[in-house]
């Protein structure tokens, strides 16, 4: 073949191979597409520049009110704006972190003085059981110390269980002194007497209990009968007459003949009175707060002297 039908036939297949893959162009580069518009509009563009350069020129020399140049009165009017908002974030960011720091510090004095009034209060309330138990113990011993006859303080240790207790255990027993029907008195009157003596232990059966009874009297009339226990927290003074007189608010005391309770001790006072068949219905409120016992008196019983001894055990037996 000759060698102008091969390179017609080249020129062909690249033709062919150009038309079945034409070439994309390539867009024009960022820096190029500003050359061009520059290029385009240079005249404008150069008008514009005078422009802001005269502008400028003149700002710089005209002065307005107490000289100041109008380029420092466009900049500072410019500016004011974001100055402004720039100030008003800043001044509201330091009030907010003002107002954070004194609630956080307010926070934690109030968690202080809390915990501080707590303690306070336990304080308080210990300084008054204290004064409780001083008063209390105070008065046990001026009715002590007011009494002729001998006594033992003994602490409650337990009591009856229910709502209305009827007996009492004590922290004295036999290894103390004692033995059954002493009485026991608190300074406000009497409680009961002894029921049981144990080792250490005694238990006390108070006015209260049905199974009690104390020999008693008006304070005011000497009017004698006997008080009973109702198994509530009230009494009932039996063996009055009707014929006597009686009337609410009435003290009620021991009047020693059951060879118990020593006499003149406060029982109660009578709180209710009416007529019977025979004898008044009297109800008494005993004198003791019998449900909140804390510590009490034994009224020991007195011993012969011991020539009274010799002669009780030296004395002829006589029908």
């Amino acid at each position: 073949m000759p060698p102008k039908s091969i390179g017609l036939m080249t020129f062909l297949d690249l033709r062919t191979a150009e038309l079945a893959h034409p070439i994309t162009p390539r867009a024009p580069e960022a820096p190029q597409v500003m050359q061009a518009f520059v290029a385009r509009h240079k005249g404008p563009l150069a008008l514009v520049g005078v422009l802001i350069a005269q502008l400028l020129l003149l700002s710089f020399q005209i002065n307005r009110n107490r000289n100041v140049r109008l380029i420092k009165f466009w900049t500072v009017s410019a500016f004011a704006p974001f100055e402004r908002s720039l100030k008003g974030i800043t001044d509201a960011s330091a009030h907010a972190w003002r107002t954070y720091s004194r609630l956080w510090r307010a926070q934690q004095e109030n968690e202080e003085l809390r915990a501080q009034l707590l303690l306070a209060r336990a304080q308080i309330q210990q300084l008054s059981q204290q004064v409780a138990e001083t008063e209390r113990l105070r008065a046990l011993l001026d009715l002590r110390a007011r009494q002729p006859f001998q006594t033992l303080a003994a602490e409650v240790i337990a009591s009856s269980p229910g709502g209305t207790s009827n007996a009492l255990l004590i922290d004295k027993g036999g290894d103390a002194g004692l033995v059954s029907d002493m009485a026991v008195i608190a300074p406000e009157g009497v409680v009961g007497k002894i029921l049981a003596v144990f080792p250490h232990t005694a238990q006390v059966l108070l006015i209260t209990d049905p199974a009690s009874g104390a020999g008693s009297m008006l304070a005011q009339s000497h009017i004698q009968g006997v008080l009973k226990g109702t198994g509530g927290n009230l009494c009932h003074l039996d063996y009055v007459m009707n014929e006597e007189s009686v009337a609410p608010g009435e003290a009620v005391v021991t009047s020693g003949l059951d060879q118990i309770y020593p006499k003149g001790l406060p029982l109660g006072t009578v709180v209710r009175v009416e007529e019977g068949n025979i004898y008044k219905e009297i109800m008494v409120k005993p004198a003791a707060a019998l449900d909140r016992l804390e510590s009490v008196l034994v009224v020991l019983k007195p011993t012969p002297s011991e020539p009274e001894a010799r002669n009780l055990r030296l004395r002829p037996y006589t029908r």
